[in-house]
């Protein structure tokens, strides 16, 4: 998300200068830990709960019941990532201004655009008992660890508390994601009077098609499809995953991988968990402020996913008269300033927002169902934490609203089934382009579940998606006005062929992989770059003169065919772009600081690691700040304790924990790290353990 992007725009000075005033207090703070060892008694649960922590801190849940549970991961979260969870809470509901000051007040008023607090409120309304009390009592143990915790340092630097958790605060944090992840009317504006491709038909690789039938670009005019897919200055957004029915691995069990790419940042995006209840157990990685587990597996199912890239919504044109009472205003606290009071349209069926069209402001009308019928995911999720068959997990997602994602699931069976989920509007434009102010009276239906894009579960199955076209000729419906260019699919297809059985090293071994198809097919065009092996290494200098060229172009400064025409140009290009002809190491040249929030804001101590430039955005090893890996995991079906989930810093977002960034050398080398399941595994594995106590 731009959360990151938009608060590093500075701080008012008088804060500055309060900061400093408790400059040794917040030094202090920076070695305040939260209890991992020993007995917490006096708080809201049944029975004593466990927490067990394994040596790179991630938290094993037992407990007695299933309240008790909940309230522990909420405590175990804010524990951990206490101020991240509040942080995310304030940008989802246009509060940042009130820590922040003026300086995030344009993000706020933005934010605003969507009520995300009215939507989380329904959406809450909606849920069922069962649901209700896990997000209560996951609010619950989140207060608690406030209270009780050691307050973390962000918040000691910013001089505030967070306020009361409340259960709605989950779902309104979940929004953050989704928001992140939709086709949205900024997109859709953006596409006016440049047209819309749906592929790089040379390289694409639609899973329904199988492996035998992707594309073969020895047949295809690619400088074509390159001259289209690289002069796209937006970055390639997307995640990766693949996986394989028992009938084609070494353990005769089902595999499944997935890697999803959302922003490089420190804490993390997804905190690792493993909760187990009387009937219930499930682990993996859960969007910090949110209980349960969102990407994972069960006793029985493993599940992955990727964006699907399609439609979300459609774009009107205001109408000449809009309905006067749709109006309301939204006021904005501003620390160090006065109160601020901004105007919005809210419809019953559609919010007002205003776009940029070709460089012109233009007020529109969005229809989202997000907005017009606002239903959680978290009943889906909750569903395929409990799924006991890929078939079961079907049924879960069959109820779930969005953002559209592209889900594979793995069952102990050895069955492999890949299905596209979520509501996607039978808009005609697909996200295009913008609709005439006439064209609200009409109804865009959401096309039907078993109509969307799909694989059926069988031991003999191979899947793969990676934010590509997901279906092949014959189709009848076009889904997306882009999908973003298949060349990561293609190579997944490229390695998945490349042998006829499979096991957990070498689908972990894809996950690294750094050839580029696609700008290995770029240098192909130029005598200078035509030994290049298409690898982002970090030793590659070709790797940056690629990288170089592929910017240079997408910016603007080069059409394809002025660069493929002047050899002298594409020279000039190198030199330009390094401090002599030759281009320093990839591993230098995209070389990437993992960065904290408030690191932009000169509190640079809260920066983790750099990683070494190694690959980029259209290899399947994805490493930009924008849409980098966030975790890879490998489950071997069946076999919980083999395999394992990675991520690029730590589980801690205290920077004195130990596991602030301990993850980082074993991330570079590209080592897959055991979550423990069974509870001999758990046991073998535990370094701290921590009860809660009613």
């Amino acid at each position: 998300m731009t959360l990151f992007v938009r608060i590093a725009l500075g701080f008012v000075a008088a804060l500055v200068l309060t900061i400093a005033a408790y400059a040794l207090d917040a030094v202090f703070g920076m070695h305040a830990v939260s209890q991992v060892d020993g007995t917490s008694k006096g708080l809201a649960v049944t029975a004593p709960v466990q927490i067990l922590r394994d040596a790179r801190g991630v938290p094993h849940i037992r407990a007695a019941n299933e309240h008790d549970l909940f309230f522990a991961e909420g405590y175990a979260e804010a524990a951990d990532r206490g101020f991240q969870i509040d942080l995310l809470r304030r940008f989802v509901y246009g509060q940042l201004s009130e820590v922040l000051g003026k300086a995030a007040l344009a993000t706020d008023e933005n934010a605003r655009t969507v009520p995300v607090a009215a939507l989380a409120q329904q959406q809450y309304q909606h849920l069922n008992d069962r649901d209700r009390a896990m997000l209560q009592a996951f609010a619950d143990g989140v207060n608690a660890a406030y209270a009780r915790e050691a307050t973390p340092v962000e918040f000691r630097l910013l001089l505030y508390r967070p306020r009361k958790w409340m259960p709605q605060d989950a779902l309104a944090v979940g929004f953050a994601t989704s928001l992140d992840l939709i086709d949205s009317w900024d997109d859709i504006a953006g596409r006016i009077g440049k047209g819309a491709r749906l592929t790089d038909k040379c390289y694409d690789a639609p899973v329904t098609e199988g492996l035998a039938r992707i594309a073969n670009p020895k047949h295809c005019d690619v400088r074509a499809a390159l001259a289209s897919e690289l002069s796209d200055p937006r970055p390639p957004i997307g995640s990766n995953e693949w996986a394989s029915g028992a009938a084609h691995t070494t353990t005769g069990r089902a595999l499944l991988e997935n890697d999803p790419h959302l922003r490089l940042q420190l804490p993390g995006v997804w905190y690792l968990v493993d909760l187990q209840a009387p009937g219930f157990h499930v682990a993996g990685a859960v969007l910090a402020g949110v209980p349960g587990v969102i990407l994972g597996h069960n006793d029985h199912i493993a599940w992955g996913a990727t964006n699907g890239t399609v439609t979300s919504l459609s774009v009107f044109d205001a109408p000449a008269k809009l309905d006067p009472n749709a109006w309301t205003f939204e006021t904005f606290h501003v620390r160090f300033g006065g109160d601020v009071t901004q105007r919005y349209y809210r419809g019953a069926r559609e919010f007002g927002a205003t776009v940029n069209v070709l460089g012109r402001k233009r007020f529109v009308l969005v229809r989202w169902n997000a907005y017009a019928t606002p239903a959680s995911s978290l009943l889906a999720f909750e569903q395929l934490s409990r799924a006991r068959s890929i078939e079961e997990a079907l049924a879960a997602l069959r109820v779930y609203p969005g953002p559209t994602q592209n889900f594979e699931i793995a069952d102990t069976s050895g069955r492999v089934a890949y299905h596209l989920a979520g509501e996607i509007p039978n808009d005609p434009l697909w996200s295009t382009g913008i609709h005439p102010a006439s064209d609200l009276a009409k109804t865009y239906a959401p096309l039907p579940f078993d109509a969307l894009p799909h694989v059926d579960p069988a031991r003999t199955a191979i899947v793969w998606t990676a934010n590509n076209k997901i279906y092949g000729a014959g189709y009848p419906y076009r889904l997306s006005a882009a999908f973003t260019p298949p060349y990561r699919a293609y190579r997944i297809a490229e390695l998945l062929r490349a042998r006829k059985t499979y096991d957990v090293a070498y689908f972990s071994s894809m996950q690294m992989d750094t050839l580029s198809v696609g700008e290995h097919e770029l240098a192909s065009f130029f005598p200078q770059l035509k030994s290049w092996d298409g690898r982002f290494t970090p030793d590659s200098r070709d790797a940056t003169a690629v990288y170089d060229l592929r910017v240079a172009i997408a910016q603007g400064h080069y059409t394809f065919g002025e660069a493929l025409e002047n050899a002298r140009a594409h020279r000039d290009l190198v030199s330009s772009y390094t401090v002599d002809a030759s281009p320093r190491p990839w591993g230098e040249a995209g070389a990437i600081q993992v960065k904290h929030p408030l690191g932009a804001l000169g509190f640079t101590f809260l920066n983790g690691t750099t990683l070494p430039g190694d690959g980029d955005s259209y290899t399947l090893h994805v490493q930009k700040p924008a849409f980098s890996q966030s975790f890879r995991a490998v489950w071997d079906i069946g076999n919980w304790d083999a395999g394992g989930i990675s991520v690029p810093q730590g589980e801690s977002g205290r920077p004195g924990s130990g596991h602030y960034t301990d993850e980082a050398a074993d991330w570079v080398a590209g080592r897959l790290l055991a979550l423990p399941y069974s509870q001999a595994a758990v046991d073998r594995a535990a370094v701290n353990r921590l009860t809660l106590s009613p």
